[in-house]
């Protein structure tokens, strides 16, 4: 039967014949099977009549696969609720009955009691179980009795609610066993995260799709996965009072409470615009990630503080501490910092070819980083030109300071930038003292110098501000930086 057809038995008609997946079977009426006939007797004729048949059964499947998969998981908690509240009501109930105190039930309509009764305890096979287990109820006297009443009354409440919804909302008999025991037991049901893994799998691939940076895109992601962890840990709903006990968990700086915000928002836009399920569960409820007011210097042991400098002191200390420790790049990449204020990323991808002579002056061209301002002509400190020239000529790859590996990203300064790490922890530094700190200290040092602040600006990669210097300007010449690089104090005696 792979064509669908039959005929039956003592018939010439032909018919179309679909089995109907379990799934679906509460949506088609309970049927297992579909079949129509397709009025001929002629096989090439029915092969042409049932293929809009079988199209439109198909169509209906899916269409009842749609509707279940929209309609989310919401449901579960709201009969959960329900199932709560009727088990608080039956405990009082019976409360009252131990204590003496039972109210009178109103009076019903024996018509209903009456239908309610042949509904129950019908020819099926579980109106032949309930109508055992009401033998075996009613064979009770007293006050037991009446509990066990009570205890069968409500059983039969909530089988029969669960048989009216299940029908009602076409559920699937996994969804239908589901609901059966959230009604029998309402702390089964425990709020799990929308934010599954299927779903930011999506959610990476879409971003991935427009263009969004490895890193970037890894890092937003990864924000969300910990929101996820801390849903099912916790067993809470996302909403705004969710995310703020999460944010006050995370123990971070408020600036980084701030990113972790930014990606949830970034992740909620994508899902009420792009994932079907989401939009429907959530269609009226507000970003669960604004609004929130984040804390002042606090979070995080170095939140609300600034970044510590070096002073010459410190770095000496510094770069003979990684000579100590036979870590001679460490100690080159250490004297690139005091003498040129520059990124570490930038410092490690510096190659002999960015070691270039302007107008007579040896400088740096640093390519461009992290904004067009980065992109610039640095002339190099001459208590450094020494260093530059041995860097040059042992290295094996052109690179200046060697790197062991890179991180996924490509970054070259990832390991030499936690060994830097390390050995500040190691010689007493705060963790306010970061590699990053040697840009303030060429800063503030130029500063003082009385170095102009555009001059300052374009010798560390800052944009001015001023239309005028970053957009018409081409700014100082060599001559000019070298005279105001060379007032940085040298390292050397």
């Amino acid at each position: 039967m792979a064509d669908n057809l039959i005929q039956k038995k003592g018939e010439s008609t032909w018919y179309v014949r679909l089995a109907v997946p379990v799934d679906v079977q509460a949506a088609m009426g309970g049927k297992s099977v579909l079949i129509q006939s397709l009025k001929t007797g002629l096989r090439k004729e029915a092969m042409n009549a049932r293929l809009p048949i079988l199209a439109n059964w198909k169509a209906q499947f899916q269409a009842a696969r749609d509707k279940r998969t929209n309609r989310g998981t919401a449901w579960k908690e709201g009969l959960a609720n329900v199932a709560q509240d009727f088990s608080q009501t039956f405990r009082q109930l019976k409360i009252d009955t131990v204590l003496g105190e039972a109210k009178a039930i109103p009076d019903v309509d024996q018509a209903d009691l009456h239908a309610l009764h042949r509904y129950l305890f019908n020819g099926s096979e579980s109106g032949q179980r309930r109508r055992t287990e009401a033998d075996a109820v009613y064979a009770l006297q007293g006050l037991d009795g009446e509990i066990a009443s009570q205890d069968f009354a409500h059983k039969l409440l909530l089988e029969s609610l669960g048989e009216l919804l299940s029908h009602e909302a076409e559920l699937s008999p996994a969804e239908s066993e589901e609901m059966q025991t959230i009604l029998l037991n309402p702390n089964a049901h425990k709020p799990r995260s929308p934010i599954t893994t299927a779903r930011l799998k999506t959610y990476r691939e879409f971003r991935e799709s427009r263009g969004g940076a490895p890193k970037h895109v890894d890092q937003q992601v990864g924000k969300m996965e910990r929101l996820s962890e801390f849903l099912k840990k916790e067993e809470l709903p996302i909403n705004f009072d969710t995310v703020d006990n999460w944010l006050k968990s995370l123990n971070r700086a408020p600036a980084t409470l701030g990113q972790y915000l930014m990606a949830g928002t970034a992740f909620w836009k994508w899902a009420m615009k792009y994932d079907a399920a989401w939009r429907e569960e959530y269609k009226d409820k507000v970003n669960p990630f604004v609004g929130h007011e984040l804390p002042q210097g606090g979070g995080s042991e170095t939140a609300g503080q600034d970044r510590e400098i070096y002073t010459r002191a410190d770095t000496l200390k510094l770069h003979q501490a990684a000579l100590d420790n036979g870590d001679k790049p460490l100690a080159d990449l250490i004297a690139l910092g005091w003498y040129t204020g520059a990124r570490i990323e930038e410092l490690c991808r510096l190659n002999k070819d960015n070691v270039v002579t302007i107008d007579g002056i040896r400088c740096f061209d640093f390519p461009r980083s992290k904004s067009k301002a980065s992109k610039r002509i640095v002339p190099i400190h001459p208590s450094l030109l020494s260093t530059v020239d041995r860097l040059s000529k042992d290295t094996t790859d052109t690179f200046l300071i060697p790197a062991e590996s890179t991180d996924k990203y490509g970054k070259r300064s990832h390991a030499i930038s936690k060994a830097f790490g390390r050995l500040r922890t190691a010689a007493g530094f705060s963790k306010l003292h970061v590699f990053h700190s040697f840009r303030h200290t060429v800063v503030t040092e130029l500063i003082r110098a009385d170095v102009p602040d555009a001059l300052a600006k374009e010798l560390v990669g800052h944009e001015t501000g001023s239309v005028t210097h970053d957009v018409y300007s081409k700014g100082a010449s060599a001559v000019q930086k070298l005279a105001a690089i060379s007032k940085l104090p040298s390292l050397t005696a």
